[in-house]
């Protein structure tokens, strides 16, 4: 199976962190890696279900499956969590790649944030859609709701701190590990 990182980057005023949640919906392209025009644009899947497995297969558990025409099996992509990111980064060898949250440090930089296996199937863009993401204030003000980065901007206001929070120039990107 192949290891893909969710790389983000944009820049920030007034947030100290932006992290992702698991527990919504994501919003990804995908194309078969064995030809050049079989894509699925936009398919929305949860990280937090698992899709069912069919029956007399020795599939692994995985949170979006499809079949690309002319296959007889299912490609799949999994969500691995903080453990199993580590293992596969570990079996690869590669050092420094650990999904992490976006830090007011980070400001500028591409940083992972999401690691999924994939066998037969290959992301290749993270379309943002509402609620993906909290959003940190560097005045400790958590925004969980109405997060919108699908314009590639964001912007609030932290009224406990009377400080103004946004995101701009955001940009994703997949990457082969």
């Amino acid at each position: 199976m192949v290891l893909y990182l969710l790389y983000i980057k944009g820049d920030l005023e007034g947030v100290s962190e932006i992290s992702l949640r698991k527990d919504q919906n994501f919003c990804i392209s995908v194309r078969n890696p064995q030809s050049d025009y079989e894509v699925r644009e936009k398919v929305v899947f949860n990280p937090s279900e698992m899709v069912e497995q069919e029956e007399n297969t020795r599939e692994p558990p995985c949170h979006f499956a499809l079949k690309w025409e002319g296959s007889k099996k299912r490609s799949i992509l999994e969500v691995l969590d903080d453990g199993a990111t580590k293992a596969a980064l570990k079996k690869k060898r590669v050092k420094g790649s650990q999904p992490r949250s976006y830090t007011g440090d980070d400001n500028g930089e591409w940083v992972p944030i999401l690691a999924v296996e994939c066998r037969g199937i290959e992301p290749y863009a993270f379309h943002p859609m509402t609620d993906e993401f909290i959003v940190t204030s560097e005045g400790g003000v958590k925004f969980e709701e109405d997060v919108d980065l699908s314009e590639g901007d964001w912007a609030d206001y932290d009224a406990e701190n009377d400080a103004s929070v946004s995101i701009s120039t955001f940009e994703s990107k997949f990457e082969a590990v």
